[in-house]
């Protein structure tokens, strides 16, 4: 008997489901994607140009020496 994966796993496909937009949920377009439009892919530039998307972290030893 095969196993099959949990209804929650994931697994390789998108089993028919289109990817939603990361900025406004709206389904993808494969123009744009994974964004829905230009629009909401220069808001997501934008973010990252801004500064509004940043990645935690500590500060190094090293850097408080000099």
């Amino acid at each position: 008997m095969p196993v099959r994966p949990k209804s929650g796993a994931r697994s390789g496909k998108a089993r028919g489901r289109a990817k939603r937009c990361p900025i406004c949920g709206k389904p993808a377009t494969e123009a744009s994607k994974p964004f829905c439009s230009e629009r909401c892919r220069d808001v997501d530039l934008n973010r990252w140009l801004s500064g509004s998307y940043a990645i935690p972290g500590r500060k190094d030893e090293d850097e408080d020496a000099e």
